[in-house]
Parts: structure tokens; sequence; C-alpha cells
């Protein structure tokens, strides 16, 4: 399986352009960005060719100071649609696959019908470039009142919107927080899944740390026939380089 680094946290010092060839020659397959925007697309894309990387997803944007996402937020349709064709058109120029559609915070039924118009939108505008939504539980201790919290949630919602090309993306961090039972919740929401992220539980550090067995969760992948990426998406404890001896010495996988 590709693992992927995810620069939203990996090599946050550097400018995205240089985190890109820093994840090369630390060994990652790919990499994966939270939001690229203030970087010209074609500089990335160009950056990628060089080195050989693609880039496997980006979400959509935050929507301002101290928020999350726009796409289930009653009134903010307009935006919510804006940050969606902006996402899907960076994706476009930068080969980019994914696109994580960030729900905000909100709640109730209304929320929920907002988030489901918009995910059809976002899937059908999608889907005529080729490119598949992600939709992401986030846990309630980091992101409180976050409108998307559980997998069960989110399995719900991909079945109402009832496209091909929306998926989960299965954070183990996110998921073991709220819910446990990850073996099991991979075989029952394989089909479903789209992406799957790491990081150490409770600190969302180093994955070879905390409470999780992520040689395991490699095994297991691997056994149940996951075809993705593995996305390490976790904090440093130090630097980025300093705690990468998980890839290096392979002891995860």
């Amino acid at each position: 399986m590709p693992i992927s680094a995810n620069l939203g946290f990996l090599w946050k010092e550097l400018p995205l352009l240089e985190a890109i060839h820093a994840a090369k020659e630390a060994g990652f397959d790919a990499v994966e960005c939270h939001w690229p925007y203030d970087t010209d697309a074609k500089d990335l894309r160009a950056t990628l060719e060089s080195v050989d990387m693609r880039m496997l997803g980006l979400n959509t944007s935050r929507g301002g100071t101290g928020m999350n996402g726009l796409l289930a937020l009653v009134g903010r349709e307009v935006e919510a649609r804006a940050s969606i064709d902006q996402a899907l058109s960076y994706a476009v120029v930068t080969g980019t696959p994914n696109v994580h559609a960030m729900a905000g915070f909100a709640s109730g039924s209304a929320a929920h019908n907002c988030f489901v118009e918009n995910l059809k939108y976002a899937c059908t505008q999608a889907a005529l470039r080729g490119i598949t939504i992600l939709i992401e539980p986030l846990n309630a201790y980091d992101a409180p009142d976050y409108f998307l919290q559980t997998t069960s949630q989110a399995a719900a919602i991909i079945a109402e919107v009832g496209a091909e090309n929306l998926k989960l993306m299965f954070d183990c961090y996110h998921v073991q927080i709220m819910e446990g039972d990850l073996s099991r919740r991979l075989i029952k929401l394989l089909p479903l899944i789209g992406h799957v992220q790491i990081a150490s539980v409770p600190e969302r550090s180093e994955p070879d740390c905390g409470e999780v067995n992520y040689a395991h969760i490699f095994r297991h992948l691997s056994k149940i026939g996951y075809g993705g990426a593995i996305g390490a998406e976790y904090k440093p404890v130090a630097t980025t380089d300093a705690g990468l001896g998980w890839l290096k010495n392979g002891t995860l996988f």
C-alpha cells in the first residue's frame, strides 16, 4: 500500500513545494494536503512531476477563521458550492483524485439536509472530472460540534446521496476515539472507504506509539483487500524527520 505524507501536519515549517521534495527524499510514495490554495496549482503540478509523485487529496476551504468547512451550514450554500468549485478546479490542474468535502460546525435536521444537497452538487461536478468526493468523521474532542462525527452517520449519508463517487475517509485516529473496534469497522465499511489515514491515539503523533497497533492494522487492511493508500496525518513530537523511524525501518508494514 502506498504511504502518503499529509503536508498539513508534516514539514509545516517548509513552503509547500519544498515539503513535497522533503517527502520524496524521506521515502513517501505520495502526498496529500489540507488547504494548498496559496500555492499556484500549476507550480504544484510541476513540482509533483519533477519528483514523480502524486497528490492524493485536498480539502474544501475552512470558510473563515475558526471554521471547519461550509457544506452543512444553512444559509451559506452559495459559499459552500464556491468552495467545492475551487477545490475541484485545483484538483483538476494538480491531478488530485480526491477532494475532502468539509461539513463544518452544525447540527440538526436542517444541517443534515444542507450537507446532503451540497454533497449531491459536489458529486455531480466531481464525476464530470473523474474525481472522488470524501467525507470524514471528526472526533468530538478535537472538533467539538463538527457535524459529521461517526462512521455510521457517514455511511447513512453516503447511502442517501447515492453517488458512486462519494466515499468515506476512514481516519483511524478519529474512529478509534469515537467508536473503536477498528478491525471490524474496516471490514464492514470497506466498500465505502476511499482513503485511510493514521496517527497515534490519543496523542495524534507518530503511528508507532499509542494504543492502536498499526502493524496489525496494516496487515489487516492487506488481508481484507484494501487497495488504496495510507495517509500519514499526524503531528510530529519533534521534527518530522526525527520521527520517521516507523517509515524508514518498515516497522509497521
